[in-house]
């Protein structure tokens, strides 16, 4: 479960099917308890399955404090995240966060990363692990391969050295709940 731990956090997270189960059948009441307790929050996805999980016995230490998002804050933390921009580039990459927010509607940076980062060329997609065309200059979705096969990039390489980190032994005992 990938989860930003703690009582409140991130409205984003990774919820296994098994903790889910737990939320909406519940073997006892505390999911309910506190889903009408959070029904009275502005923002209550920051709250509610963190709290759910830190506070269940069976799933208080399935939790990694991270929900794979790169997102610079003013210091102190305000309400709202900085607008990233091509000095955040490094940063963001050295992260190995799957996810970045947020970005000014046609930043030069988007364009960085649509080339360096996804390999997208202007005017076409992003290549997937389908496009298998390799001619020079020539869009390499314009040759399909096998839409079932899935070809790991450097994307997928940068995530999983995050995870991994993230789910190290000397990691875990830090990022679970308190």
């Amino acid at each position: 479960m990938v989860t930003n731990g703690g009582n409140a956090g991130s409205a984003w997270a990774a919820l296994t099917r098994s903790f889910m189960e737990y939320c909406i059948l519940g073997w006892d009441n505390l999911p309910r308890i506190l889903l009408m307790y959070y029904t009275n929050f502005v923002s209550s996805p920051e709250g509610y399955f963190h709290t759910v999980i830190c506070n269940s016995q069976e799933y208080r230490n399935t939790t990694v404090n991270h929900d794979l998002h790169y997102i610079a804050w003013d210091n102190p933390p305000g309400q709202h995240p900085l607008v990233l921009t091509l000095k955040d580039f490094h940063n963001m990459t050295k992260s190995g966060a799957a996810f970045a927010r947020k970005f000014d509607e046609d930043d030069a940076v988007l364009d960085i990363i649509d080339r360096q980062l996804l390999g997208r060329a202007p005017g076409h997609f992003t290549p997937g692990g389908w496009c298998v065309g390799r001619e020079a200059n020539v869009d390499p979705c314009a040759v399909k391969g096998d839409t079932t096969v899935l070809r790991l990039g450097p994307g997928s390489r940068r995530v999983g050295n995050l995870v991994s980190h993230l789910l190290a032994p000397e990691m875990l005992p830090a990022s679970q709940c308190i």
